[in-house]
């Protein structure tokens, strides 16, 4: 049995769940919503992963740190000019907006992190394989497809290193063996859609209508958790609509406030992204009340 909470639940509470936590994600630019988004992803993402999580935590960091850099070097709008640099101006708006689009992205590939792990192929086919199998199928092998073909390279390297292969240090020789991992990888990555592809049209796939391995059954608890998602998605979806989330960069920076009304917006976007965990939290402290009383 899976020893986090949440991925207990029925597929569709975790798809609602993911499918709200993405999608506001992508389209709400308020610093305050980016953090409390990175603080709910990321302590999820630890929950899931284990002490294992920090490395990919910590290596988004770098990352957030050059795409907030380079984006005045590209979009050189605003009022406030920082310095100049090969005679464009480097304003701080810009350098602000890079940090919000920096957050986004850091934010979708820690929740992405957690979506692979809690929503398993089997519970995606479950939700979709009837409705649209084709799609449903595509959409599984494209979520598999960038974890596997990093396994598949530190496998492909690993086995290189260890006939000799790939361990030059000059810049040419890793250059050339970089380009055969990944002409390796292509090859790896074509044959396995068109193995799948066949060995599912041979088993019938699509033709009729199909059923699950696994039996997923909506639960009292899942209904309540369906129902308190909803009822969260409403009050955010509110206050996007009256402007509690605005947020301009240029040509000045002006955020909504997160007070009056619009504090119970924020207040309902954080309880939203914090589920998962505050499950994970009552269940261990569930067990501990009932190991302390053995």
């Amino acid at each position: 049995m899976d020893r986090d909470p949440f991925s207990r639940c029925h597929p569709a509470v975790q798809f609602l769940f993911f499918l709200g936590a993405i999608g506001f994600g992508v389209v709400i630019q308020h610093p305050a919503y980016l953090l409390a988004g990175w603080v709910a992803a990321a302590g999820y993402y630890l929950l899931l992963h284990g002490p294992g999580g920090w490395r990919q935590v910590i290596m988004w960091l770098p990352v957030f740190v050059a795409l907030t850099v380079l984006n005045p070097l590209f979009n050189p709008r605003g009022e406030h000019v920082l310095f100049t640099i090969f005679g464009r101006p480097y304003t701080g708006e810009a350098l602000a907006y890079g940090g919000v689009i920096a957050g986004v992205f850091v934010v979708m590939m820690l929740w992405f992190g957690c979506y692979n792990r809690v929503m398993t192929s089997d519970k995606f086919m479950c939700l979709f394989g009837n409705w649209a199998p084709s799609l449903s199928l595509l959409l599984v092998m494209v979520f598999r497809l960038v974890p596997r073909f990093f396994r598949q390279t530190r496998q492909l390297i690993g086995a290189r290193r260890s006939v000799g292969k790939g361990t030059g240090k000059g810049y040419r020789d890793k250059v050339a063996a970089g380009m055969t991992v990944l002409s390796a990888m292509t090859s790896w990555a074509l044959e396995g859609s068109v193995i799948t592809a066949a060995s599912m049209r041979s088993r019938g796939y699509g033709s009729a209508r199909r059923s699950c391995f696994q039996v997923f059954r909506v639960t009292a608890g899942d209904r309540l958790l369906l129902v308190m998602m909803l009822a969260l998605l409403a009050a955010v979806l509110g206050t996007a609509t009256l402007g509690g989330m605005a947020a301009d960069f240029i040509p000045q920076l002006s955020f909504a406030p997160i007070s009056g009304g619009y504090a119970w917006g924020f207040l309902a976007y954080c309880s939203y992204l914090l589920i998962p965990t505050v499950l994970h939290f009552r269940e261990a402290l569930q067990w501990h009340i009932l190991r302390s009383r053995i």
